[in-house]
């Protein structure tokens, strides 16, 4: 079996060895599949391993790799994919009971894109029921049970993507793949203390992705490093005639640039109300390195509205429409969160005319918000106000924090990448850089700066 330590080396490194012969990607399966069998069940952190395909996949690519057909850097290497992504002919439960046995006759977009550049499907990683669009107060709400964070395995390690949060920190695949309507890629990889992307709404297809908010809900990779975030979006980006929201093709196409004049953060004076203080000096220092190798940092404020209120209307207009059959059948009674046994019946009664404002006062935000990128390149601050908090935790007491960051990034549909600047008990603390709408390139290249100089996303937990 392969050393741990080459288990948490990123997809660059991986797929170098690989290439050259060094490293056989049946080996590395082989390994990740064994890892995630003896480590991941203790996490929770998976809904399911797809063992015989995992194989088969990492064989083929063996094939192909010695035959001198190389597909490029994802060709061998291992990932998991959260369980509301169809993968033909097994388990897709969404992370919900109702739909333990529900499978498909195809795969997601992204799931056969990643097949095309050659990766390897260990597994599906466990998620929060439903992606957590009914609502929920605690981080068990899931099938699977409560994802425990590596770093501290009485903490949760946050947001829909859980499964895919413990995974990365854990060292059980390469990569994985989240998704996000609000936080469940930037909350995992701040809690879990590794680097998660979240694209711009309608760059990767959602095709055969469950779906809670139409026009919010998004696909990204959660990684070892930002580089490797822009290698897996570069596979997956792309038009798709089967997603109606899926970006042109001159719209589409992610190709990894690296900035070619100083960047110019603006880092955000009002994203949190009161950050632990061990989060606002860890990504204040975050910021003084980026200041010290060229970067220019100036204040910005986000502007102030009822942002946060209109996008949770419509998420939830949107989430209740999309499980309508669900809530009417009174089946929603079987999910395991006693907010998500009600949540569906709430969002029913939002009146129409407060969607229709919802989506007006979006138009007004978007507006504002580019604005501020007429001075900055992009945003950053602090992922989150905390680090891990206790699988215990009331969510809606608890953490009962406001985010306006959160809430304007997918409101306006924004590319954001978080990345670890720091630890606070043992626990990672998490920066995120916040782009304009098609600027993912800008903001991997503000965390690919920062991890250039700095060696927290190199750190992992004892298991």
């Amino acid at each position: 079996m392969i050393a741990e330590e080459m288990l948490y080396s990123s997809v660059r490194d991986l797929s170098k060895l690989i290439r050259s012969g060094q490293l056989n990607p049946v080996e590395l399966t082989e390994t990740y599949l064994e890892r995630s069998a003896r480590i991941g069940t203790r996490l929770n952190a998976y809904a399911a391993l797809t063992r015989d395909l995992a194989l088969k996949e990492a064989k083929a690519a063996e094939r192909e790799i010695k035959q001198g057909k190389y597909r490029g850097p994802l060709h061998g290497i291992p990932y998991a994919a959260k369980d509301l992504l169809a993968v033909k002919g097994y388990p897709t439960t969404w992370g919900a009971s109702p739909f333990q046995g529900q499978t498909f006759d195809y795969d997601a977009t992204v799931i056969k894109k990643l097949r095309e550049a050659g990766a390897v499907l260990i597994g599906k990683a466990a998620m929060i029921e439903l992606a957590g669009g009914m609502g929920y107060r605690f981080g068990t709400a899931s099938i699977s049970g409560g994802a425990r964070n590596p770093w501290n395995e009485t903490c949760w390690t946050c947001g829909s993507s859980s499964g895919s949060g413990a995974i990365m920190a854990a060292g059980l695949a390469a990569f994985a793949i989240g998704t996000e309507t609000w936080g469940s890629i930037v909350c995992p990889s701040s809690y879990c203390g590794v680097s998660g992307l979240r694209p711009t709404f309608g760059r990767v297809s959602r095709h055969g992705a469950m779906a809670l908010s139409y026009s919010m809900d998004k696909i990204g990779p959660m990684c070892r490093t930002a580089d490797d975030c822009g290698v897996v979006l570069a596979a997956i980006a792309g038009h798709d005639e089967n997603d109606l929201s899926s970006l042109t093709d001159a719209q589409f196409a992610y190709n990894a640039v690296s900035a070619s004049a100083p960047l110019r953060i603006g880092w955000l004076t009002n994203a949190w109300q009161k950050p632990a203080a061990d989060v606002s000096a860890a990504s204040k220092a975050a910021i003084e390195v980026l200041k010290s190798h060229g970067a220019k940092v100036s204040d910005v404020a986000l502007p102030e509205g009822p942002w946060e209120q209109a996008a949770g209307t419509v998420i939830s207009v949107e989430c209740a429409a999309a499980f309508s059959s669900l809530i009417e059948s009174g089946k929603v009674a079987n999910l395991t969160d006693p907010l998500g046994k009600i949540g569906g019946y709430v969002a029913q009664q939002i009146p129409a005319s407060d969607y229709a404002t919802a989506l007006r006062i979006r138009g007004v935000l978007q507006k504002r918000v580019d604005g501020l990128f007429d001075r900055v390149d992009v945003l950053a601050a602090a992922s989150l106000p905390v680090v891990a908090t206790p699988m215990s935790a009331n969510l809606e007491t608890d953490l009962d924090f406001s985010d306006p960051l959160g809430g304007i990034g997918n409101f306006c549909g924004l590319p954001a990448v978080s990345v670890p600047c720091g630890f606070s008990n043992n626990l990672p603390i998490g920066i995120q850089f916040v782009g304009r709408a098609y600027d993912d390139n800008k903001v991997i290249a503000a965390a690919r700066l920062f991890q250039q100089h700095t060696q927290w996303h190199r750190k992992h937990p004892s298991l």
